[in-house]
C-alpha cells in the first residue's frame, strides 16, 4: 500500500512570509500615527497623573516647597530689573519696564524649562520605557504639562505684578489665554522634537542651555524689541518670525497694552502665531513618532 509524504504548508516560506501567515508581528512595530494617536489620547489620563507627580517631586526636597514655582521667576525678574533696568536705565526707554520684563520672562521661560526638561524626558527614563508598554509620547508630553502648570503660577504673580505697577485690567487680557495655548501647542512640539534627538545624542543636554540662552537674547526679553530695527532688513524679516518674540509680543500687548513694535500688525501676530503652533505641533509629532520603535534600545 503506497503512503503519501505529508508535505509541511510552511516549507519554502520566507521568514516575513511565516510571521503574516501565522499572525505574527514585530516586537515593538510602530503603529500607525491615527493609532498611535488613538493610544495617547487613552493614556491621557497617565500624562495627567504622571505631571502632576513630577510637579510635586520636584520641590519635595525644598523647605519652602512649592512656593518656588513663585520665587524662581520672582527672583530671576529682580536680578535682571537690576542689571538690564538700573545698570542699563532700560527702564528710562520702555514704560512700566518692570511690567515689560518681567512678562518676557515669564512667557520666555514657560518654552525655556519645557525644552531643557524634555530633552531628557526620553534617555532620562530609559527603565520606565524598557519595564512597560505605552505610546512615548506620553513622557515628553507631560513634561509639557508640568511646565504649563508651573506657568500657571507664574501667570498669578505677573498679574500681580502688572497691576501693582499701574496697569488696567481691561478686556484685551483675555487675548492672554488664546495666546498661551499657541504657545503651549508649539512647546509640545520642540518638546517631542528635542526627545527624540535626546534619545539618540545624550551629549544635547549639555547644549541646549547655551541654545536656549542665545534664544532668549533674540527675543527681546530683556530690553526693548525695537533695538532689532538697527539689524539689516533680512534679519529683522527673521526676528519678526521669532515664535518665541511672537508669544512674548502678544502677551505684552495683551497685558500691558503696548502696541507690537519692529511694525508688525496684531493679525500679523496671531497669523505667525497660530501657524507656529501647526508647524511646531503637528511636525514634532510625527518627528517623534516616527522613532517610536527606537526609544529604549541599544
Amino acid at each position: 500500500m503506497a503512503t503519501t509524504a505529508l508535505v509541511d504548508p510552511d516549507t519554502g516560506l520566507t521568514q516575513a512570509q511565516l510571521a503574516a501567515r501565522h499572525g505574527l508581528r514585530v516586537a515593538g512595530e510602530r503603529p500607525t500615527l491615527v493609532e498611535y494617536s488613538r493610544r495617547l489620547w487613552a493614556y491621557r489620563h497617565f500624562i495627567a497623573a504622571y505631571a502632576n507627580a513630577k510637579l510635586v517631586a520636584s520641590y519635595s526636597n525644598a523647605r519652602l516647597g512649592q512656593l518656588w514655582q513663585v520665587l524662581t521667576p520672582l527672583t530671576n525678574a529682580a536680578v535682571y530689573y537690576l542689571i538690564f533696568g538700573v545698570v542699563l536705565a532700560q527702564n528710562d526707554s520702555i514704560p512700566n519696564f518692570i511690567g515689560y520684563l518681567t512678562t518676557g520672562l515669564f512667557i520666555f521661560n514657560f518654552t525655556q524649562s519645557a525644552v531643557l526638561a524634555g530633552t531628557q524626558s526620553i534617555s532620562g527614563n530609559l527603565g520606565l520605557i524598557r519595564a512597560l508598554h505605552f505610546p512615548r509620547a506620553s513622557l515628553p508630553l507631560s513634561t509639557t504639562v508640568t511646565q504649563f502648570q508651573q506657568l500657571l503660577a507664574s501667570m498669578v504673580v505677573l498679574i500681580g505684578i502688572v497691576l501693582v505697577t499701574g496697569e488696567p485690567l481691561t478686556l484685551k487680557w483675555l487675548m492672554l489665554v488664546p495666546a498661551l495655548l499657541l504657545q503651549a501647542v508649539f512647546n509640545a512640539g520642540v518638546v517631542l522634537l528635542v526627545a527624540r534627538m535626546g534619545a539618540k545624542a545624550s551629549d544635547l543636554k549639555q547644549v541646549m542651555p547655551f541654545i536656549m540662552r542665545t534664544w532668549m537674547y533674540g527675543s527681546g526679553v530683556l530690553y526693548s524689541v525695537s533695538l532689532f530695527e538697527r539689524l539689516p532688513g533680512w534679519a529683522t524679516t527673521l526676528v519678526q518670525f521669532n515664535p518665541l518674540l511672537v508669544y512674548i509680543e502678544l502677551a505684552r500687548y495683551a497685558l500691558l497694552d503696548q502696541p507690537p513694535l519692529l511694525n508688525e500688525s496684531l493679525t500679523q501676530l496671531w497669523l505667525v502665531a497660530a501657524g507656529w503652533a501647526l508647524v511646531g505641533g503637528i511636525g514634532g509629532y510625527i518627528y517623534f513618532w516616527r522613532g517610536e520603535q527606537e526609544y529604549g534600545r541599544g
